[in-house]
């Protein structure tokens, strides 16, 4: 059984402490469905103040809605759309303090006010995104996008032991 543990300190602290929780629950199984289910669960009950974390995954030209927690979602993201397709689209970490004023948002959640997502790489593709919600405004800092990075890291290496 595996129980997610909560650290007193500064936010540097509490994420390396998410980083080898994501090691320990992944450590031999390189199901993809298995562990971005695991890692969506961690992260909604270990990051304050999200309302949704999952993973969105390319398809035909789009995202396809994958393992997540929070309120059921958008389906599909074409890419290029959204913070989740823009992301994709330009291969880059999108971290935005207010997606009301992101041109193009998509509200899957309407209490969602930032959001970040960080691509997902397997084996050297990028196969989809880490999307991650928050109904405060400006939520998410360098610190988190570093963290999330690394978490998004550790997560593809993994999953590159063997491929999907």
């Amino acid at each position: 059984m595996f129980h997610v543990e909560k650290t007193e300190g500064g936010k540097e602290k509490k994420y390396e402490l998410l980083l080898k929780q994501i090691d320990a629950l992944t450590e031999g199984e390189t199901d993809l469905i298995a562990n971005v289910s695991n890692a969506s669960a961690l992260l909604y009950h270990s990051l304050e103040n999200i309302n949704w974390a999952g993973f969105y995954f390319a398809k035909d030209g789009e995202l396809v809605l994958g393992p997540f927690q929070g309120l059921p979602a958008c389906v599909r993201i074409p890419v290029g759309k959204g913070v989740c397709g823009t992301a994709y689209a330009n291969a880059r970490t999108e971290r935005v303090a207010d997606v009301n004023a992101f041109p193009g948002h998509i509200a899957c959640d309407a209490a969602s006010q930032s959001e970040i997502v960080i691509p997902l790489e397997i084996n050297g593709e990028m196969v989809g995104v880490l999307d991650i919600d928050s109904p405060i405004k400006n939520r998410f800092d360098e610190t988190d996008e570093l963290y999330l990075k690394k978490f998004t890291e550790k997560l593809g290496e993994r999953l590159s032991e063997k491929s999907r």
